[in-house]
């Protein structure tokens, strides 16, 4: 397990990584709204579909990564703006890794995850950093289409819902393990059969 020192979490702007204002030059669509094309996922493909323009999650515990055009050559990302458009069924949930890889089956091992969960048991709730930075209150609901943004620079995480700053985290010197900012994949996840979130819009702005 990680160790971690303490959490510094605020809410911005304070000169952090989110930007005061926010414009679409500079983004790339990571999901072409028709396939998988870019994407590979590992155990339970079936787990994945698209439909209406969206990538659907619905089934047993399952990854997406996203690769790009040439699979033996992954893309990799450091610093980057992430925007995608959510909606989650009632109970389900999910989640949206960076800094991670790709492997075979089990849940990502590598980077953080970003929780997806509006109503389900887990009282971790949308926009959390898992086993990081806890967030209690739905900021979405279930049946709607919202905005997610997760904006990472150096060692300094942000994340935004409908335009609303949750907060950012700042990692602390010394932490070791694979759970630590680096750089590395894009993954969604299908979390269990009764679990159903759909994406749409997903697109990516590199950061320097």
């Amino acid at each position: 397990m990680a160790a971690r020192a303490a959490v510094c979490c605020c809410l911005l702007p304070v000169g952090g990584v989110i930007p005061a204002a926010d414009v679409d030059e500079g983004f790339v669509n990571l999901f072409d709204g028709t396939s998988l094309s870019g994407w590979k996922s590992n155990e339970n493909t079936a787990s994945w579909s698209v439909v209406d323009g969206a990538i659907v999650c619905h089934g047993p515990r399952s990854h997406l990564f996203y690769v790009g055009a040439d699979e033996a050559k992954p893309e990799s990302f450091k610093n980057f703006h992430l925007k995608a458009e959510l909606m989650t069924k009632p109970a389900a949930n999910s989640g949206l890794f960076f800094h991670t890889a790709f492997q075979p089956d089990g849940w990502p091992a590598q980077g953080y995850e970003v929780q997806v969960n509006n109503s389900q048991k887990d009282p971790v709730r949308t926009g959390s950093l898992y086993n990081v930075v806890k967030n209690f209150t739905p900021p979405a609901k279930d049946n709607e289409w919202f905005t997610l943004e997760v904006l990472v620079k150096g060692k300094a995480v942000g994340v935004v819902v409908d335009g609303k700053v949750l907060y950012e985290f700042v990692e602390p010197d010394g932490v070791t393990g694979t759970r630590k900012l680096s750089e590395g994949a894009f993954a969604l996840q299908a979390h269990d059969p009764g679990s159903e979130v759909h994406y749409r819009s997903i697109r990516v702005k590199r950061l320097p």
